[in-house]
């Protein structure tokens, strides 16, 4: 036991050092010491670092699942095939709570400089990366969390709903924090630029996205807090233009470079999903061109673009053409990485007046998906809201299939927005495991299990099911 410790100790406090000493911001201060490192020490390599490793379990999860892209050649098996792993989650919650340890240092640096928009950046920053923790896995590890420091190596479990009222209670403290008449000390981050202004209308755009994503729970009135909240923009203002969207822009500059250090292992042994690539033919969406690349005949010759159904069924030889592949321009520095874009406010308004909530439910559904298409540096055509598809139907599902364009490359955002809500309406092959459904969670990793035994367990208490691919979360019964 005693070894074990020393491990997760030595592990800790490399991780620690690592990650606060990245070389976005210069400091005199000693980075291995970390009473003495300000806020701004530590903002700029807790935005890239989770920012990268979201945009990259994009490609390499959500694309599968949500049948943006399909890995070929593929026999049997295979996410896309709803083919879970066990430990398909590892990557997210180790890096995840690693980069949560930075943003509690962050914090309490904020606490004790008595600065208050770093203090609110930091509960932002924690808000949006436990609500991913725990929409990946119900239940997970917070009030006894990152405090390796103080010898707690086996943290208890917090269940999903304590979670979720400690996180939205926190962004609305947040935005009561930020002081606009001032820009950030310290440091210029990668984000906004110092921006406060932007920064707190980011905190309210991600208290948007995390009340909807808690509404179909009656008790939280969520919807109700969100129309409170539309309905004052001087206190709770949000994104307005695609220029305040939390988007990443990725210099090229190193530190701040691509993820993909071989821009081609982008698209290595991966087509674009039938799905996704008709819909946007259908829509004869602008952004097809920039998403992915034509289909080749036998002979090499461009047959415009064309798919593979996701969990496709019989052997690879049936499909007589290259298929459409992933652009790689799309992760080639410079690139942008989306965190929360104002397309996703539009839609989320746009949502809120389909069900009755607000008003003027197609003005928003348009500028969604004009904010998602020209924030690829293309424009919408003058004709493109008279296609039948495109045209304002008033239905959910229609605003939904948009959205699921808009949350392209967005970390996990398409999967929770597909559990919340079933949309859009994915097609499915006999060839699918899991009785061709959806996995509602991820399996918590195997060294949780192992070495967190009796913590784990209760976990599982509290999910109110086995540790299952099919067992939803709380805010999904």
């Amino acid at each position: 036991m005693t070894t074990l410790k020393y491990i997760i100790c030595t592990i800790y406090c490399f991780n620690m050092l690592t990650s606060c000493t990245n070389n976005f911001a210069e400091t005199n201060e000693d980075p291995n010491r970390i009473n003495e490192i300000s806020p701004g020490t530590l903002i700029n390599p807790i935005i890239y670092g989770l920012a990268t490793h979201n945009v990259n379990r994009s490609a390499s999860i959500t694309f599968d699942l949500m049948q943006v892209s399909v890995p070929f050649p593929s026999v049997s098996g295979g996410l896309h095939r709803y083919d879970v792993s066990q430990n398909i989650g590892n990557s997210s919650w180790y890096n995840y709570y690693k980069w949560l340890n930075n943003i509690k240092q962050m914090h309490l640096a904020a606490i004790n400089a008595e600065d208050k928009n770093y203090e609110a950046i930091a509960l932002t920053l924690n808000a949006m990366v436990y609500a991913n923790l725990t929409d990946m896995f119900g239940p997970v590890p917070m009030t006894e969390a990152v405090k390796g420091d103080e010898g707690n190596f086996y943290p208890a479990f917090d269940t999903q709903e304590f979670i979720y009222k400690t996180i939205l209670a926190d962004l609305e403290k947040a935005n009561t924090l930020y002081d606009t008449t001032k820009n950030l000390s310290y440091a210029d981050d990668i984000l906004f630029q110092n921006d406060v202004k932007k920064w707190q209308k980011f905190t309210n755009s991600l208290h948007l996205r995390l009340l909807l994503r808690v509404s179909n729970r009656s008790e939280t009135n969520a919807f109700q807090q969100m129309t409170n909240m539309i309905n004052n923009p001087d206190v709770y203002p949000v994104f307005e233009n695609n220029e305040e969207s939390a988007m990443l822009q990725v210099t090229g500059v190193t530190p701040n470079v691509s993820p993909w250090g071989r821009p081609q292992d982008f698209r290595l042994s991966v087509k674009i999903g039938e799905f996704f690539i008709e819909n946007l033919k259908t829509l004869e969406d602008p952004r097809l061109p920039f998403i992915a690349t034509k289909a080749q005949d036998n002979d090499n010759v461009d047959i415009g673009y064309k798919g593979i159904p996701s969990g496709y069924n019989g052997p690879e030889s049936q499909f007589e053409f290259n298929a459409s592949t992933l652009n790689i321009d799309q992760v080639e520095n410079p690139m942008q990485i989306f965190i929360l874009t104002y397309a996703e406010v539009e839609f989320i308004k746009a949502e809120l007046a389909q069900r009755g909530y607000l008003t003027g439910a197609e003005t928003h559904y348009k500028k969604g998906i004009t904010a998602a298409i020209n924030q690829y540096d293309t424009e919408v055509s003058s004709t493109y809201f008279d296609n039948a598809a495109v045209k304002y139907d008033g239905t959910l599902a229609q605003i939904m299939l948009q959205k699921y364009y808009a949350l392209y490359f967005v970390d996990y955002q398409q999967w929770f927005e597909y559990r919340r809500t079933g949309l859009p309406k994915l097609p499915t092959t006999d060839a699918m495991l899991n009785d061709k459904v959806m996995p509602a969670r991820f399996y918590y990793p195997t060294n949780v299990q192992i070495n967190n035994a009796s913590n784990y367990g209760k976990a599982i208490e509290m999910l109110g099911g086995p540790d299952d691919i099919n067992t939803t979360v709380w805010w999904d019964n």
